[in-house]
């Protein structure tokens, strides 16, 4: 299971515009933002993406690098940063869902075409989010296990700037699941 303070899994795809994306050779100023998306075929995902791009100038300010990734093939990646009019989110394609597991992803099956009236992926994996230092420490997940239900960009930004103006390395706690 991965929780903060714990190393994140390796991660290399491919982007739609921005190369390759291995982050054991990024560095960011100070972390990097990782969004796991369900695929192009997901109207509430490009909404969110939507607001990550538009947010991206804002936290690459305070130094973390952004990118979204899905299991889709490029050609649907290429739709997806069409759609958003991405010019500052990299879009990553092609996550197996082998590394998808390692991260912790639920891992959903289609139920033929989306409220877009686009074909799902066979089996995707539902969103997540993570935030990590510069050394690939978890700093902050949030995976979700069905479609609503989405991290605020805005209030990570907001947290992001507490947590600068106490330290980050202070900010993080290591979470304990109790069971009831």
């Amino acid at each position: 299971m991965l929780v903060p303070r714990r190393i994140a899994p390796s991660l290399v795809v491919d982007t739609v515009h921005h190369g390759p994306f291995d982050l054991t050779s990024k560095t960011p100023g100070r972390l990097t933002l990782i969004y796991f998306y369900r695929g192009f075929h997901c109207h509430v995902c490009a909404t969110h993406l939507r607001e990550l791009e538009r947010l991206t100038p804002e936290f690459a300010k305070r130094g973390v690098i952004t990118i979204a990734i899905s299991s889709d093939n490029r050609s649907s990646a290429t739709e997806m940063q069409n759609l958003l009019a991405a010019n500052n989110l990299r879009i990553g394609y092609g996550l197996p869902l082998t590394e998808a597991r390692k991260w912790g992803l639920f891992i959903s099956t289609s139920r033929s075409e989306s409220s877009l009236g686009i074909e799902e992926l066979e089996i995707f994996f539902e969103s997540g989010l993570f935030l990590l230092r510069a050394d690939r420490t978890i700093y902050y997940l949030s995976v979700q296990s069905m479609l609503v239900v989405r991290p605020n960009f805005e209030e990570l930004l907001y947290a992001l700037d507490c947590a600068l103006e106490h330290g980050i390395q202070r900010a993080a706690r290591t979470s304990v699941r109790y069971e009831l």
